[in-house]
Parts: structure tokens; sequence; C-alpha cells
């Protein structure tokens, strides 16, 4: 803001050049930038969705670091549904104790069910884990249950697998 009486003639002149370029600025801000955009809360800003790391070309930069910014935005929300989810079944064992091993059966199943779709995906690729690793991850998975079965049930044995060499 502007010192309406100035000390002397150079902080007059230079007031009067700092207002004659800052005005017109201000001006414009003030009546045309301000009034035409749409206010969002900081807490609901919405992202638009960026194409994934699959569709992304191996030399587009700007794409896979899109893709990488998206995949950590999807991580911390699903690290968010999952504490929700934990403080859930927390909450009922506190509340429901001692009969919480029946009651806050539906709440545990949920909790379980999140972990493991969480580590799934997330699970053994540490703090500075990107969507490639993920997606490579998840190829790999698939390779696994198409090969031997689900993972968790053991591998196939060799007699009942289907042989390509016929």
């Amino acid at each position: 803001m502007p010192d309406p009486n100035p000390k002397n003639s150079f902080a007059a002149f230079s007031e009067a050049i700092v207002s004659m370029i800052d005005s017109p600025v201000t001006w414009f801000r003030e009546k045309v930038v301000e009034p035409n955009r749409k206010q969002y809360p900081w807490y609901h800003q919405q992202f638009r969705r960026v194409p994934t790391i699959d569709q992304c070309y191996t030399d587009d930069y700007v794409c896979i670091f899109e893709a990488d910014q998206q995949w950590k935005r999807d991580k911390m929300v699903e690290n968010e549904i999952l504490s929700i989810v934990r403080a859930r079944f927390e909450d009922c064992v506190l509340y429901e104790s001692p009969d919480h091993m029946t009651k806050c059966l539906p709440f545990k199943e949920a909790y379980e069910r999140a972990a493991e779709n969480w580590f799934i995906k997330y699970g053994d690729l540490g703090a500075t884990g990107k969507a490639r690793e993920c997606y490579m991850k998840q190829k790999h998975r698939l390779l696994w249950e198409r090969r031997h079965g689900k993972v968790g049930t053991g591998m196939k044995d060799s007699k009942s697998a289907v042989s390509t060499e016929e």
C-alpha cells in the first residue's frame, strides 16, 4: 500500500511509478480474473484423470511423470480408505468388547479384504515406488496366476497343467 504522505520528493516519485505500474494490474485481477474464477475449497480439488503408465510411450517423460503423480494421489486416497476402515473396526472392538468377536466380524472381514487388496497393488514397492513398478508387479502377478493358479493356493503340478507341446 503506497504511503499517502511521502517523506521527500524521491519517495513521492517512486510511489508514483509503482502506482502507475501496479494499478492496472491490480484492477485487472480484481475486476476480471477473480470474478470469473471458479471457487473450490482446497480439500475438494479435483484433478483430471491422466493416461495410465501403460498408455504412455516409453520416451514421453511428461506422460510418465503425470502417471506417477496420478499413481501417488491414488495411493494416498487408498491409504486413507484403509485407515478409515481400520478405525471403524477398532472402534467397534472398543465399543462392543467382550462380544467383539461376533459383532465386529463384518468390520474385520472388510478391513482384511481392503488390506489384502492394498497389499496386492502397493505392497513390497517401498516408499519410492512408482507407477511403472506397480504396473510390472501387477503384470507379473497376472502371469503367475495364469501359469500356476491363484497366488497362495500353491503351484499346479506338471501333470495337471496343459501341455503346449502337443
